[in-house]
């Protein structure tokens, strides 16, 4: 059993479909969730101790919400989930999507563990982040921007977790596979039938659950996973394992 108990999270994007899940999932195990998104989201549902509104796109911003949290103590855990994309092609990445997509998912996430790194190096129990990056980065499933980004994320977690553990600084990344939020509203209106469609590309024959993506950052920013530092964690439905399609047809 995961326990929570006592320990300070802050969530970014918790507004948004796998941001609610983390709420819902670490608050279930204990933990005292610092909810953070935009100045417009809605931060009232059960789970959140504490909501903190800014944008991440806003240094200064940034930094002072970072103040104001680890003022009312420095976070267990920094869980860097918030992400958007909408250029699913490389004909769709213009000069300005190109540089909206990078900065808001990783950019965005960058500055913000710069921001509580200082705090967090200090801490006697060491203290963890965990990204939220996409198996986009991992293979070429569209979004070539958001993609990049999501690929970087996973290198900047990796310079943190080398450069960091000597203070009992932890860092991982998730990839998820396809998640049912409102992220896929847009393509649902474009063809209803495209659910169906994915579904059939991944080994469990179904898309990931935003609850199964928040148990595996749970565990990861858990004592549980103590020495686990550095590792990219797959929740994908078992897309990223092999070509299923690719199989099917040639065992006909």
């Amino acid at each position: 059993m995961i326990d929570l108990k006592d320990h300070r999270i802050v969530v970014t994007g918790a507004g948004g479909g796998i941001g609610r899940a983390m709420v819902d999932v670490l608050s279930g195990f204990g933990a005292f969730v610092v909810a953070c998104d935009l100045e417009e989201a809605d931060l009232s549902f059960d789970g959140v101790g504490e909501a903190q509104r800014f944008d991440l796109l806003d240094d200064g911003a940034v930094e002072a919400a970072a103040k104001r949290i680890c003022d009312g103590g420095v976070p267990d855990a920094v869980i860097s989930n918030a992400g958007w994309t909408r250029a699913e092609t490389l004909d769709d990445v213009t000069p300005k999507a190109l540089s909206l997509e990078l900065d808001l998912n990783l950019r965005s996430a960058a500055r913000l563990s710069q921001a509580f790194l200082p705090a967090m190096r200090d801490r006697e129990n060491g203290a963890a982040f965990v990204f939220i990056s996409s198996i986009n980065a991992l293979s070429h499933y569209g979004n070539p921007a958001y993609a990049a980004a999501k690929a970087g994320l996973i290198a900047w977690m990796r310079a943190i977790a080398t450069e960091e553990g000597r203070h009992g600084i932890r860092a991982n990344a998730i990839t998820p596979g396809s998640v049912r939020t409102m992220a896929w509203d847009h393509r649902i209106e474009r063809d209803p039938g495209i659910l169906a469609k994915v579904r059939q590309l991944y080994p469990l024959g179904r898309m990931v659950e935003p609850a199964e993506v928040a148990r595996a950052a749970a565990f990861l920013a858990s004592p549980l996973s103590s020495g686990i530092t550095g590792t990219v964690l797959p929740v994908d439905a078992g897309i990223s394992a092999g070509n299923l399609p690719f199989l099917e047809q040639i065992s006909g």
